[in-house]
Parts: structure tokens; sequence; C-alpha cells
């Protein structure tokens, strides 16, 4: 008959869950004015993904800074999406928008990096895109960013997706 301290290093030997990392893209202040003073809480803006083709984006609200976070890793973990990718960068050029902001995503060739701002690149490099263009328009903001580069790369299909879509077989091409 097994003893408890067997069966407990035979629990610490399953296989690890996927590494999943997280970046803290920004902390966001908020203070409400009470008749003692002011009272501060915090936001905190967080990307989540394991740069295999899965991320998701968490906004933890708190009044402390680092149980924001914590809330945020917690939201951006669950809310994980797969994204289609081709070969460390996307399979076609790709739009996304979300409020004021948009953001233009084009696949480059290999070797050229994540040309992105912090909100953007925070998105795609937790993604597992290697090499990639970006642009964004119109509002600078990080939320909005954040949430424009993953509306973006939730719209990227694979080649065989549209082959099947359209029932027919694609010549030419990268992919």
């Amino acid at each position: 008959m097994p003893s408890f301290r067997s069966q407990k290093t035979d629990r610490s030997q399953k296989p690890e869950k996927k590494a999943i990392e997280e970046i803290v893209v920004r902390v966001f202040r908020c203070a409400t004015v009470v008749r003692g003073g002011r009272r501060f809480s915090f936001g905190a803006l967080v990307v989540a993904g394991d740069r295999k083709g899965r991320v998701g984006i968490g906004y933890g609200k708190s009044v402390e800074v680092p149980s924001a976070v914590e809330k945020g890793k917690k939201i951006a973990t669950k809310e994980m999406v797969p994204i289609k990718l081709v070969r460390g960068t996307l399979p076609h050029r790709v739009i996304g928008r979300y409020g004021a902001s948009k953001v233009v995503m084009l696949p480059a060739s290999a070797g050229t990096g994540v040309i992105a701002g912090a909100s953007v690149r925070a998105v795609l490099e937790l993604a597992g895109v290697h090499d990639v263009l970006t642009k964004s328009y119109g509002s600078n903001g990080a939320k909005n960013l954040v949430r424009a580069t993953l509306a973006g790369l939730r719209q990227l299909v694979s080649r065989e997706e549209v082959e099947e879509l359209r029932g027919v077989r694609l010549a030419g091409g990268r992919g």
C-alpha cells in the first residue's frame, strides 16, 4: 500500500501546463474626490500568451496595484484565444478596429522583427508573431490599441480555410 508521501510526489510529477507569459502594458490611476481628500484606485492592462498562437487581454481593477495586476493576469489567461500564424508571421494583411483606434498589420519577411508600438508589440509578441509591420491610426490609448490588435488577429484565416470556403484551389502565393 503506497504511503501518503509517495502519493504526494506522484502529483508533483504531472506534466506542466503550457508556459503562459504575461506583460503589464499599462497601469492606470483613477482618483475620486471625497470629503477627506482623494481616494485612489488602479487599473492594470495585462496581456497573456504562450508565444505559440494563443493570446488574451485582461483589465483588472483594485485599490492596490499588485492586486489589480493579479486580477488582470487572471482575466487575460482565461480570455486567451487561438491565432492563426504562418511561419512566424501573419497569413495576410489585416486591419483591426476598436473604438476610435485602427491597427493595420502586414506580414513581413523573415528577420524583419516586430515593428510596432509598445501596446501592439505586447500582443503580437505574446501571440508568437516574429515578423510583422504595423501602423496605428486614430486614438493611441493603450486599451483601444490592444483591443484593436486582438480584433485584427481574430480575423486571420488560413489558406486552407479560404480554399474550403470558396470551394476552389488557390494558385501561387506564399502559403
